[in-house]
């Protein structure tokens, strides 16, 4: 499957760069290239189980998100007070191995996944799956938390750690690694690992830039007026460029600044239309909760909600997936739980929080048209809820914005622009390591990677949605595959850290800095 995929695109951008000259739109002829390509994953990924609708990919995430929670104890309500202290730098003894803080380290896997699934996803979510879609997403957020746990400890137990200081990790270093140390089939777990890092890399080329670059396109290009998308795509990668340069510390460093700000600005947005609509408030939530059992009058009803929160969820906070791995594994800590729990906040933060914000902004600014009879939200043509303004992704939740006050949306395009940079930087890191252990950790791999990142953030901005985001989806959820079966696998040695570590805990026996 991997060496025809590989193939397809191989062939596909030749015949791209040769059709380049006689083209009379450099983004029909990347759009119709991209999709060409890349269709036959993208109905592998989603193919529904046999005799339904759902998407068998859903099933296999809401499953291992559940398996999680219970075998850990329902761990991410339990040690959500002891994740704020790790993050707050209350036990970092800086002296220990590793490149970054938790606090850099939380803040490049919040940059990965607080993106423009926040944003755009979240209204595609609500715009077919309705308001309900939303109360599944913020499940979909509590339960992934257990997930990231598990894959953010293990990323650190397992990463390797160079004489430079550098250290690289993730779910490929685990698998193989983990699999010798519990003495399971050592080819497999390699064949896994192999697996997940050619995935990873079509991750980071489609939801770690592509689909972030089309949809920063789509919000500038709506605010200051229509212009080519290729022209976004080359000053993306230009700056892009210079800072991934610089490696894990650069990103951090940009990072740590840089999410903060983005989020304030975001929530602090969504927030102020929020109270000036304090009266809507309990209607709304009365829409999502009642939408995620009735459909409110949405094809496939509570079903189709369902499967709408929990693919855009997963899709924004990437839990089970295995990307944060990559960047936890970089944090300066001798105790490997303690990153698996800084890791329990980023789902919370990005699906119930930031998530459910964009979801009440376009609830309660009636976004989407309401049948004045029956109540119910009116479908249109594709059987998709309709909206006020026929908008959908990022057109939508901007539109919503706009009904407050008319220069919204400029506050939005930077929000949008943010969460698209750093998301690009995050996953530029992601698919980097993914990248060095097929190829090596030599300057020229990494150089070459770096390079073929950017022209990627160059071809996102040039195609249409339709392409990016069914791709980007496809990619990463293939990820997720490969993780969740080395996770249950893995997942006793997990437990026994986490015992461990509370114990010590409970005893005293760690030194608080702060």
């Amino acid at each position: 499957m991997i060496s025809k995929l590989f193939a397809a695109l191989t062939v596909s951008f030749f015949s791209l760069f040769s059709s380049l000259a006689s083209a009379s739109s450099i983004d029909e002829t990347i759009n119709s290239v991209f999709s060409s390509a890349t269709g036959w994953f993208v109905s592998l990924i989603f193919s529904p189980l046999p005799g339904t609708s759902f998407p068998w990919i859903v099933l296999w995430l809401v499953v291992g998100a559940s398996v999680f929670t219970l075998y850990f104890g329902f761990i991410q309500f339990r040690a959500i007070g002891h994740s704020i202290s790790l993050v707050k730098g209350d036990y970092s003894n800086p002296n220990d191995a590793g490149e970054v803080s938790h606090f850099q380290a939380l803040t490049t896997a919040l940059s990965g996944t607080v993106g423009l699934g926040n944003i755009a996803g979240v209204a595609v979510a609500v715009s077919i799956g309705g308001p309900g879609a939303t109360f599944w997403m913020i499940l979909a957020g509590l339960l992934g938390m257990a997930s990231k746990f598990a894959e953010c400890t293990l990323g650190v137990k397992y990463r390797n750690e160079y004489e430079d200081g550098r250290v690289s990790g993730g779910p490929m270093y685990y698998i193989s690694k983990g699999f010798i140390e519990r003495g399971l089939p050592a080819g497999f777990g390699k064949f896994l690992a192999v697996m997940f890092a050619i995935f990873c890399i079509f991750g980071a080329l489609g939801g770690g830039n592509m689909f972030q670059a089309n949809q920063a396109h789509a919000q500038l290009s709506g605010v200051i007026g229509d212009y080519p998308g290729w022209i976004t795509g080359i000053i993306f990668a230009v700056v892009v460029f210079l800072v991934i340069v610089g490696g894990i510390k650069s990103i951090a460093n940009v990072t740590e600044k840089v999410v903060p700000f983005m989020g304030v600005i975001y929530v602090g947005a969504a927030l102020v239309i929020i109270l000036m609509n304090v009266d809507k408030i309990g209607w709304a939530f009365g829409q999502i909760f009642e939408g995620a059992f009735t459909g409110l009058g949405v094809a496939g009803g509570m079903v189709g909600a369902l499967i709408q929160g929990f693919k855009r969820a997963a899709f924004s906070n990437e839990a089970g997936v295995g990307s944060a791995a990559i960047a936890h594994s970089a944090v300066k800590t001798n105790e490997p739980i303690t990153e698996g729990l800084v890791s329990l906040l980023e789902p919370f933060i990005d699906t119930v929080v930031i998530c459910t914000m964009t979801a009440l902004v376009i609830i309660i600014t009636q976004q989407l048209v309401t049948d004045p009879e029956t109540g119910l939200y009116v479908l249109n043509a594709s059987g998709t809820i309709q909206t006020a303004d026929g908008s959908s992704g990022v057109a939508l939740t901007s539109a919503a914005f706009a009904s407050a006050f008319s220069w919204f949306p400029y506050i939005l395009v930077v929000a949008v622009v943010l969460f698209a940079f750093s998301t690009m930087l995050s996953w530029s890191y992601y698919g980097l390591k993914a990248w060095t252990y097929l190829f090596g950790e030599s300057k020229g791999a990494e150089l070459t990677f770096k390079v073929i990142f950017c022209i990627f953030v160059f071809i996102g901005a040039s195609i249409s949605l339709g392409p990016v985001i069914d791709f980007s989806d496809a990619a990463i959820f293939a990820m997720a595959v490969v993780n969740i079966i080395g996770l249950y696998f893995l997942m006793p040695i997990v437990k026994k850290e986490l015992n461990s570590y509370m114990t010590r805990l409970r005893a005293g026996e760690f030194k608080k800095y702060k």
